[in-house]
């Protein structure tokens, strides 16, 4: 046996290459393929200093230490992908020729019917076989990928089960932890059960589902119940000191106590305060009963205990194990049909390549563990396999099924037969859909990020930053569900004539504000089922009693009414779809700061009451909206629409430029007549600069084509007009259209509007709003993003 160490030049590029000589002229090939992706018959190998050719393993015990790769075609080349849409396009051209003459047939022999249904097949049959030799050359192309791989693999593994076994054994203990009644219970009793039922109900009001089925309620559920995880959960990249609460620096490894180990903690790590240098002590736990209780840890405590809680609320779970250092969570949702990606570290769900094409890892196993046994489901995470299956160096996939089988088996002992039947039934549909998944389309508009969890120096170590993008897509059409902010809006114009009629002064009103505020924030923090809150406090103020009619649509936009109760008290309850006022509270809450702000800010009381940004009437709403792009899972183009500052349109390439388009519900025409923009001021870096606004009216018989652009405006250096208020800015302009500039081809004074469309550049969050100028007017105003929304710089 000779041991060899060899650097390989390829192109640009240089290799390092261990070869031990019994292993075989064959596998130092297959070992260069593996470094070059240049296969064992196109490669040409010489000594670098004489080229001195290499060609069986006696020139590779006799020369130098620097060889040079060649790549040559020495034999007849198999088809590529290219070859063989090169021979489809000239197929293509001869059936052209037939289907030339049979034109002249279907022109020249009207009485030929024949004729046309033959010439329609034949174009029919040239389009779909063109579709299939695409479809063939890419499968062809896969499929040698993937022999070439295994037969690799065959080489290079190193055939060792106990090595496997020993990485995936003690997770089958562990899961069988989820199974405990105790600290299902335990886990349930930690999270806020009907506040995640809200939210998951109002989240799928956003998007028009006001009556989900139970099966969309429990997806919903199982979204809100990933994101309160991430928010309750603690990363440590090192606890702070147990004695005072600074920083702390590693110190090394500890025996775990008695008290440790209890709860599985095999591991305790040791830190030293750099204040009072006392030591703390990080125990590894892994019994996820003590993780609900000390919510921290990294990924694996992280990972272990959100499958607990998947469990505890009866989702079919598994932990996922990465031989690549990694865990997650996978739960089977039966909204889609299949096994759900769900990673609590980072908050994402349902983005299995986030690990191979946001953090850029070389992944090899990604094994499932259960109940009722382990599945190799990396195919589901990348659509590298060929890649992939060069770096499977364990076992072999036939000894790594068989392992994995036996496991399974050990598990399902003493399961019921027809239970056994359901569960296989599953495993090959499973199997069928990872097949499936390997050879999807990857969507080249998806961007995902690198990972977020865990200090920058630890990522970087780690080589998993990825990208600095967010995780974004092309951003499809999308309904804003939105009436409720415009009813919401126009509630507020009978209490300001109340004010005025009663002629309160601008403290009593904003007190009155201030009141009503108080009231709906009692409403908001109480069960949203049973929403209700006492007033007889309130009614006390003569003043106010006097002026509670008034909101009485106000109440009605948030389903909610009065109620005189059987004793003598005064309550604000639900009289409708609770959903629905739990959607609108926010959005009434925030329009109440809004006016409390600018009442205050108001020089003529009275006689501005009615105009903006006071009264905000005739919004248009529940029209769609699509954009250049948007971030998941919040920062869709909807949250610009839904009347809520906390929610916002994120465009994670808007440094760059991006644009909004807002479309009114069923192609109807309006008048626009003022906007609002709104920018968070909050970071200067990321503050807009420059927008364009351009409305675009549609002829009435030409509903797909733009024929007139009817008013265009520009700010420039906009935020010079921006009036701080806290954290949020408010710039307002009121403008007619007459004095836009017009660059369409015919003089407008007023904009008759179907389609609004906003372009960005610069950077920043933004808000913008269309209102009616006129109380009362008869024509309807846009009103465009009336929330956050972020445009960052790359």
């Amino acid at each position: 046996m000779v041991a060899r160490r060899f650097q390989v030049i390829h192109d640009d590029s240089d290799f390092d290459l261990h070869y031990d000589t019994d292993d075989g002229f064959e596998v130092f090939q297959f070992q260069l393929y593996s470094l070059s992706s240049v296969p064992p018959h196109q490669q040409k190998i010489f000594g670098a200093e004489q080229d001195t050719p290499v060609v069986n393993d006696s020139d590779l015990v006799a020369i130098s230490d620097k060889l040079r790769l060649v790549s040559v075609n020495d034999s007849e080349p198999e088809p590529s992908a290219a070859d063989l849409l090169k021979s489809d396009e000239e197929l293509a051209r001869l059936l052209q020729v037939s289907v030339f003459h049979l034109r002249i047939c279907v022109q020249y022999n009207r009485f030929w019917k024949w004729s046309e249904f033959l010439y329609l097949f034949l174009v029919s049959t040239l389009f779909l076989f063109s579709l299939c030799v695409c479809v063939c050359a890419c499968i062809i192309i896969s499929v040698q990928a993937e022999e070439e791989a295994l037969m690799l693999q065959q080489y290079v593994a190193s055939q060792n089960p106990q090595e496997f076994d020993s990485r995936v054994r003690p997770y089958v203990s562990q899961v069988l932890m989820y199974e405990d009644a105790t600290r299902q219970e335990a886990a349930r009793k930690s999270v806020p059960v009907e506040e995640l039922e809200e939210k998951a109900l109002v989240s799928l009001a956003k998007e028009g589902n006001f009556k989900p089925s139970k099966i969309e309620q429990d997806h919903a559920f199982l979204l809100q119940l990933l994101f309160w995880f991430k928010r309750s959960f603690r990363w440590v990249n090192s606890p702070s000191c147990h004695d005072c609460g600074n920083d702390t620096v590693g110190q090394g490894m500890a025996p775990p106590l008695p008290s440790e180990t209890l709860y599985g903690a095999s591991r305790v790590e040791l830190y030293r305060c750099t204040v009072c240098s006392q030591l703390t002590r990080f125990p590894r736990y892994n019994d996820p009963m003590k993780l609900v209780e000390t919510r921290e840890g990294r990924c694996g405590e992280w990972a272990n205990c959100f499958t607990l809680y998947c469990r505890a609320f009866g989702y079919e779970s598994r932990l996922i194990l990465d031989f690549t250092d990694h865990v997650w969570t996978e739960c089977f949702s039966q909204y889609l049909g299949r096994w759900m990606h769900l990673d609590p570290c980072e908050g994402i769900y349902d983005k299995p390549l986030l690990y191979e094409k946001g953090w850029g890892k070389k992944l090899n196993y990604v094994i499932a563990i259960a109940k009722d046994g382990v599945y190799d489901v990396t195919k589901r995470y990348t659509r590298k396999w060929h890649e992939v299956l060069s770096r499977r160096t364990i076992l072999t996939e036939p000894s790594l099924s068989t392992l994995l089988s036996n496991i399974t088996k050990e598990s399902r002992r003493g399961f019921a037969s027809q239970l056994l039947s359901i569960i296989e039934s599953h495993d090959m549909e499973e199997n069928k859909e990872l097949e499936r998944s390997l050879h999807a389309e990857d969507d080249k508009s998806l961007s995902l990020p690198g990972r977020r969890s865990g200090n920058e120096e630890w990522r970087k170590s780690r080589l998993e930053m990825g990208s600095d993008k967010l995780s974004s897509s092309a951003c499809p059409v999308r309904l804003c569900v939105d009436e409720h902010v415009t009813r919401i809006y126009n509630a507020f114009q009978p209490i300001l004539y109340q004010f005025v009629g009663e002629e309160l002064t601008k403290s009593e009103a904003v007190e009155v504000l201030r009141t009503t505020k108080g009231i709906l924030l009692d409403l908001s923090k109480s069960p949203y089922k049973t929403r209700r809150t006492s007033i007889d406090s309130v009614l006390e103020n003569p003043k106010f009693q006097k002026l509670f009619p008034s909101f009485d649509d106000l109440l009605c936009a948030l389903f909610l009414g009065k109620k005189l109760n059987t004793d003598g008290r005064v309550e604000i309850c639900l009289v409708g779809d609770p959903v629905v006022t739990s959607l609108a509270l926010p959005v009434a809450l925030d329009a109440l700061d809004d006016m409390i702000y600018n009442l205050n800010k108001c020089e003529n009381y009275g006689k501005d009451m009615f105009l903006l940004p006071l009264l905000k009437l005739n919004r248009i709403h529940s029209g769609s909206a699509i954009a250049s792009s948007e971030e998941l899972p919040f920062g869709i183009i909807t949250s610009a629409f839904d009347g809520t500052r906390m929610s916002k349109w994120e465009e994670p390439n808007g440094g760059r430029g991006c644009w909004v388009v807002y479309r009114t519900f069923d192609n109807k025409m309006f008048e626009l007549a003022a906007y609002e923009l709104m920018s968070a001021n909050d970071a200067p870096e990321r503050d807009p600069m420059d927008c364009e606004l351009s409305c675009i009216s549609f002829s009435i018989k030409q509903v797909l084509c733009i024929h007139d652009l009817a008013a265009c405006v520009t700010f420039s250096g906009f935020l010079k007009g921006v009036v701080m208020m806290g954290s949020v800015g408010r710039f307002w302009t009121s403008k007619p259209l007459s004095s836009l500039k017009t660059v369409s081809s015919a003089e407008h004074t007023q904009s008759v509007l179907q389609v609004f469309h906003v372009m960005f550049s610069g950077l920043g969050f933004w808000q913008s709003e269309i209102f009616s100028l006129i109380p009362g007017c008869k024509s309807v105003a846009l009103t465009s993003m009336q929330n956050l929304y972020e445009i960052r710089r790359l």
